[in-house]
């Protein structure tokens, strides 16, 4: 333990700390309200006000100490008053000066400590003024800032002590107290007459310093301020003492000219000769009312729109939930922003989010709030709303509103917004879980195509939690190895020679059996594992790949199925490259099979690395090719190898002319790319035929065979001994 240096000035600091007629057994009940503000302002449980003596220090003021060691040795506040600034300990067990002081390892754990030396006017380090806590903290500029403020407040205060004490002994005259105070003071007697004021009270309200004397008090404030001044002095004068009587929270001056200003004002009192004299310290807080009010119109506005923002809207949230009012919230969520502000730029991206935020505070009128919470997510709530019916029709009025045209440099663009609403109380009574509700619902408007909105229905809240268990159940899954690999064979049209094998997940669950994809991979795909099970998926088939063709097929290859987030976490040509080489296969062993959605949802990212993989050897198969949109531009940019016919098409081949042409111009298109062709879903001798007929060359389906573990896929085509290994 560090004890605490001994200042250069410590005789003269206890000579001034003496001054102040402190110790003990008499605190000062005037710093009482500083404490409290402290611990109220920094949600602290312990706040103090503590001088330092000589071996011993003490509270003048504190809430929430309890008995704890006083001894000087292991005080913080003997280390802060040795500071210029504030002293912050965010955690006292990590600080070498403290890990091991008894107010540490003791009864009172203290973990933070953050205080601020109170220094006498002639420049003594009295104390200081300290908050505490039994947990660690972090304590911010802006919270030093308003430390410091606070300790100018308890030095004012203190330093009226000291003249109370030093006009019970021998009174100073006020002027030279108050002279070149920068604090307004003035002195005034039970009728309210002023005694004396300096010149920084005098120029507060437009006087000269010699016209004060004999001046009312009275004229320094409003008239209707009067009566309340009135009844302070009159409680003063029948207690004797300020102590005890409630402020207002509110007051203003009056100069000299009639004009008003927001009023700081503090009361004091002593006896003086046998006479009752006040002390007022006065201070024009307009400023600071108005950079109050700044700062909270900066703290509930969003920057770019002017709208409400975030926590405005969830205070209004809770604010009509705690006063059982009826509401609609509505979760608004812009529909393909994202493309617009890549295509078109942020500036007029920003110009979009400002004109919908217009619209929807158009759209609703004075019947509610509408915030921007974020991106391209906005939320409005509607007052007095208390049928499903009549908010999801104003949440249609606002999607449609929404859909109209917006005009921005000279770009006619058309965006929607889908819309999630929920009723309080009907389908909440608390913030999180109505806004929440509201959110599920915004979810499912989504799914179902966006463009539209959705009222919320306990069926949503159930999907979504079964959604969160399945999600628990899939990272157990990861964890237990409960993924397995299954195989189809791909087989050559000509002469049924096996060619290689699509690698397929299952799920070997431990209550329902084995799992095909359906039941689990859109969870998976949209999940946080994705991209985990996608990369073990491709090391394990090129590990029973590897296998394989040391087994006798030398030229067989292996289909991996890529997800989405393969491409977004590291580098996935590396990834690729590096999983070939770890299991000694050449490129050509390996085809990434991938489809439409991921290449568009991807784009760049996708087109680079396929790309990358392509030029050094690895096959690039497109799966259930024809079923989308942009299938044939893909056949342009995208460095393809193979592709994949879609099993709806080979179904209706023998029977459907429509079928059969695609099929034909599926072929054609591959011939003409120099691409090769796969035919997916072939059940019968005769699809087999018609397809090698029209040039297709391999195919895989349940006509050669279904999928096949590991052990059966080797004991089918006498591949010698299965390759061990697990998830």
């Amino acid at each position: 333990m560090k004890c605490p240096s001994i200042p250069p000035d410590e005789t003269e600091r206890l000579q001034a700390l003496a001054a102040y007629g402190l110790d003990p057994t008499r605190p000062l009940p005037a710093l009482e309200p500083v404490v409290k503000i402290a611990a109220r302002m920094f949600d602290m449980p312990v706040a103090a006000i503590n001088m330092i003596g000589s071996d011993h220090v003490f509270f003048a003021a504190s809430i929430g100490a309890g008995d704890v060691d006083m001894r000087r040795d292991v005080s913080f506040c003997a280390h802060a008053i040795n500071q210029t600034n504030v002293m912050v300990v965010p955690d006292s067990h990590l600080d070498e000066r403290f890990h091991d002081n008894p107010l540490v390892m003791g009864p009172a754990n203290l973990s933070f400590y953050a205080g601020i030396p109170l220094i006498s006017p002639d420049g003594h380090a009295l104390g200081a003024l300290c908050v505490i806590d039994s947990q660690p903290r972090e304590f911010s500029e802006e919270d030093c800032e308003r430390l410091r403020e606070l300790a100018k407040m308890a030095v004012d205060r203190l330093e009226l002590r000291r003249l109370e004490i030093s006009t019970e002994q021998s009174r100073r005259p006020f002027e030279e107290v108050a002279r070149n105070s920068p604090t307004a003071m003035v002195w005034f007697d039970i009728h309210r007459r002023i005694v004396s004021w300096n010149q920084a009270a005098a120029a507060l309200h437009g006087y000269a310093v010699e016209e004060g004397e004999g001046l009312l008090v009275d004229q320094l404030i409003p008239e209707r301020e009067r009566p309340t001044f009135h009844r302070l002095v009159e409680q003063a004068v029948e207690a004797g003492t300020f102590d005890g009587i409630c402020m207002p929270e509110a007051a203003y001056g009056i100069r000299k000219d009639g004009s008003e200003f927001e009023l700081g004002l503090s009361l004091f009192c002593w006896h003086e000769h046998g006479q009752l004299i006040f002390n007022a310290h006065l201070q024009d807080i307009t400023a600071k009312k108005r950079e109050e009010k700044e700062l909270h119109r900066l703290a509930t506005t969003d920057l770019l729109t002017g709208m409400a923002n975030r926590g405005r809207f969830y205070r209004e949230v809770e604010r009509a939930l705690v006063s059982a009012e009826p509401m609609a919230v509505l979760m608004l969520d812009l529909d393909g922003f994202k493309d617009v502000n890549d295509t078109l730029g942020h500036a007029v991206g920003d110009s979009i989010l400002c004109e919908i935020g217009r619209r929807l505070e158009d759209g609703i009128g004075a019947s509610g709030l509408a915030a921007r919470i974020g991106g391209d997510e906005f939320a409005v709530v509607l007052h007095q709303i208390d049928q499903p019916e009549k908010a999801q029709s104003i949440a249609q009025s606002l999607v449609k509103g929404l859909a109209h045209a917006i005009l921005i440099d000279h770009h006619e663009i058309r965006i929607t917004a889908s819309c999630g609403v929920a009723i309080s109380p009907q389908h909440a009574q608390e913030a999180l879980t109505l806004i929440g509700n509201a959110d599920l619902a915004l979810f499912h408007a989504k799914r179902l195509g966006g463009a539209q909105s959705h009222v919320f229905t306990p069926a949503l809240r159930m999907e979504a939690v079964a959604r969160h268990l399945y999600g628990l159940e899939l990272h157990r899954a990861v964890h237990n190895g409960e993924f397995v690999l299954f195989y189809q064979p791909q087989i050559r049209l000509s002469d049924g020679a096996l060619v290689g094998a699509e690698a397929l997940i299952r799920w070997r669950h431990p209550e329902r059996g084995l799992l095909s994809p359906a039941a689990f991979l859109p969870a998976l795909e949209n999940g946080p594992l994705a991209a985990t099970i996608g990369n073990w998926v491709l090391d394990e088939a090129c590990a029973q790949a590897a296998h394989w063709r040391r087994q006798g097929m030398t030229d067989f290859r292996m289909g991996v199925n890529l997800f989405g987030a393969q491409f977004r976490v590291d580098d996935l040509a590396a990834t690729v490259i590096s999983t070939l080489e770890r299991h000694g296969l050449p490129p050509s062993a390996l085809e990434l099979e991938i489809t439409e959605n991921i290449v568009l949802e991807q784009d760049e990212i996708a087109l680079e690395s396929l790309r990358s993989l392509r030029e050094a050897g690895v096959g690039v198969a497109f799966d259930d090719f024809g079923t989308g949109y942009a299938s044939l531009s893909l056949l342009k940019h995208y460095p393809l190898s193979r592709i994949k016919i879609d099993r709806s098409f080979v179904q209706g081949i023998l029977d459907s002319p429509q079928d059969r042409a695609v099929i034909n111009a599926v072929i054609d298109m591959a011939r003409a790319f120099s691409l090769d062709t796969i035919a997916e879903g072939i059940e019968t001798a005769a699809q087999q035929t018609a397809l090698f007929e029209m040039g297709c060359s391999e195919g895989q389906g349940y006509f050669f065979s279904k999928p096949l573990s590991a052990i059966q896929f080797t004991d089918a085509f006498g591949l010698g001994q299965p390759l061990s290994r697990r998830a």
